[in-house]
């Protein structure tokens, strides 16, 4: 996209440099055309600062970070006995404003940011149970907590966006 964007504006004006006259120094229409094509991005692959959420599974507490800078702090409640939440490192694969649960009763997963197979980072409405163990293996918010979350998500990017989470 790039690269293709850096030819039109070259080709645009290409017949607008050749109509100008010599000169040693370059015409602002001739710095333009010759632009290094890295430099050049649309409004769409512009992104946030990255985010990561630190998932710590003793303390039932995520820690979230905004570029180098921890933002927030969110009781969570992780998987209960035979339900563990997987700890390791992930991406955001997708998110959603409100999703349910299929497997689950059609549990509603409200501000969604899913990272492996069907875990995610959700709202609840069983608040009572944050900060200790009570889920089956998703990481559930607070819901103005999870939106909080979901609207960092969104803006720094999917790509931009680490899970991680410990013991």
């Amino acid at each position: 996209m790039r690269v293709n964007l850096v030819l039109a504006a070259g080709v645009l004006l290409g017949g607008l440099v050749a109509a100008l006259p010599a000169s040693a120094e370059m015409s602002p229409l001739m710095r333009l055309a010759s632009l290094d094509a890295s430099n050049v991005t649309t409004a769409g692959e512009q992104k946030g600062e990255s985010v990561v959420a630190r998932i710590d599974l003793s303390d039932q507490k995520m820690y979230v970070y905004v570029g180098e800078t921890l933002t927030n702090t969110f009781p969570v409640s992780t998987g209960k006995p035979g339900y563990g939440t997987p700890a390791g490192r992930y991406s955001a694969l997708w998110t959603a404003a409100f999703w349910r649960s299929k497997k689950y009763n059609n549990a509603p997963m409200p501000w969604a940011v899913f990272f492996h197979g069907g875990y995610a980072v959700h709202g609840t409405t069983d608040v009572r149970r944050l900060g200790r163990p009570a889920s089956h293996g998703c990481v559930r918010l607070l819901p103005a907590n999870a939106k909080i979350f979901y609207s960092l998500v969104r803006k720094a990017g999917l790509d931009n966006t680490l899970i991680t989470i410990v013991r």
